[in-house]
């Protein structure tokens, strides 16, 4: 029964590839592919999510191959089939950790779809929001709920980490040896990383969310010394990539990412960091028109030279690509100005801030349409599109994920855990600073990681805040 069942179903894939051959439909190769897929979702659901991240630093966007369809092959897809697998087996079964449910961070996650779905309704480009919220939905309902419930076991949250770290370091070997194959330029560092990430702001952005994780995974102990071994490497390459991406946004990020550290090697208490904090944002509201004067005397621009491309970080008179993000924040604030509450609609920004330019603050690499970047904000983006609630929404989860997280590992009595936590806030800070010059959550090659990482300091906290061994030997 066996073998006919076998010279069945071969006698199928035959007639499937004749047909592809003569219609010239080649697509239909992978269909074998896709059902394979989809028997591994219905018997091991946890091994078909930690294949999607696996793909997902080596998927394409088919956009920026020239066919012209806004979607990343062959992760996204994948993502929202394990969606409705997710779906069908929670009708089926309807078992579901209510810790998770109820805890306050999925809260603020439910508040931010559902807004998400109004603005969708209200929007002034209804297929291109319904498209984005889609996008989101997939996003947190596999990578932060479903992932959430895998982390109950530990050595799934390591696995997360590895499994997106090894192939972004195969995206970092590939680039790296293109840009020293074209001549080390600034050039060359912009886009030696294409067709994986677009650019190197998303690459970089990348390379700094999990050189904590992969440092955290380094001073763990507990890993057997070849794991330690590999961190090692793996954490030496992304310092390396980081350096040659030359991405001012992620070295701004790491050192924000070391002085948060710096607060809990010293233990600072939270009222004292958020009291400073306050006084920052004080001081910059009211001293606004100083340092607008005083960065546009700097001239200094984007350069090979380490110095002056440190410089040029705050160039916003000369620097072309300064200008630019600074006339897209003027444009999502714009934009916010005309619909405060509900805004234009998820993922519509791209399509709408033309008309919300001014002439005086355009540059030469400036677009009326929607093909080149958006608001280079994640906190403006939401502004414009969302209204003042999306932006505060997503300010909340970010804020909410950090403060859960710090009194986890203030704490938690589970060693390994607070040491991971440290890694995985200390990434989520990188990408938060990240957020305030540009806006990747719309990706797979961002979403996967952030949303993931929220998950794992959820799950540290519902699943894993008893003692743990020490004398163990854990591998991956």
């Amino acid at each position: 029964m066996q073998r006919s069942g076998f010279y069945l179903a071969s006698l199928c894939f035959v007639a499937i590839a004749v047909t592809g051959m003569m219609y010239q439909f080649h697509w239909i190769y992978l269909l074998p592919v896709a059902v394979a897929t989809l028997l591994l979702g219905f018997v091991r659901l946890d091994l078909l999510v930690l294949l999607s991240v696996f793909m997902t630093p080596l998927s394409i966007n088919l956009q920026e191959t020239g066919i012209g369809i806004g979607i990343s092959l062959p992760a996204e897809p994948m993502m929202f089939g394990i969606m409705l697998l997710f779906f069908l087996k929670l009708l089926m079964d309807g078992k579901l950790d209510k810790r998770i449910l109820r805890h306050p961070v999925s809260i603020l996650l439910y508040l931010h779809v559902g807004w998400m779905l109004v603005t969708t309704l209200t929007s002034t480009m209804f297929l291109v929001s319904l498209k984005a919220t889609l996008a989101r939905v997939w996003f947190i309902t596999v990578f932060y709920f479903l992932a959430a419930h895998m982390f109950s076991e530990y050595r799934n949250i390591k696995r997360f980490i590895w499994l997106y770290t090894i192939p972004l370091l195969a995206v970092v070997v590939y680039a790296l040896t293109v840009f020293v194959q074209h001549g080390m330029t600034e050039e060359i560092a912009h886009v030696c990383m294409v067709p994986f990430y677009n650019d190197h702001t998303a690459y970089g952005a990348a390379l700094a969310l999990f050189i904590p994780p992969v440092a955290a995974l380094f001073f763990d102990r507990s890993s057997v010394r070849w794991l330690r071994v590999a961190a090692f490497m793996a954490l030496t390459l992304l310092l390396t990539a980081v350096v040659f991406s030359y991405t001012r946004a992620a070295w701004v990020s790491l050192a924000a990412m070391l002085l948060c550290y710096l607060v809990f090697v010293f233990r600072v208490r939270t009222a004292i960091v958020t009291s400073l904090a306050f006084v920052v944002v004080a001081f910059v509201v009211f001293s606004w028109t100083d340092i607008i004067i005083k960065l546009e005397s700097n001239t200094e621009r984007s350069s090979t030279d380490y110095r002056e491309h440190l410089e040029s970080i705050s160039n916003i008179s000369t620097d072309a690509s300064n200008v630019e993000r600074v006339n897209r924040w003027l444009c999502a604030l714009r934009m916010f100005n005309e619909k405060k509450l509900l805004g234009f609609g998820p993922g519509t920004y791209q399509f709408k801030y033309g008309i919300f330019q001014h002439n005086d603050e355009k540059t030469y690499i400036s677009t009326n349409f929607g093909d080149v970047g958006s608001s280079h904000s994640e906190y403006l983006g939401p502004l414009s599109e969302q209204g003042l609630p999306g932006m505060l929404l997503f300010m909340a989860i970010c804020i909410g994920a950090s403060l859960y997280a710090s009194k986890y590992i203030i704490h938690t009595r589970h060693r390994r855990g607070r040491l991971l936590a440290k890694g995985i806030l200390l990434g989520l800070v990188t990408y938060f600073v990240h957020g305030f010059l540009n806006y990747f959550l719309d990706t797979d090659k961002a979403s996967v990681p952030f949303w993931g990482f929220i998950a794992i300091l959820t799950a540290l906290q519902v699943y894993h805040n008893k003692p743990d061994t020490e004398g163990k030997k854990d591998a991956v």
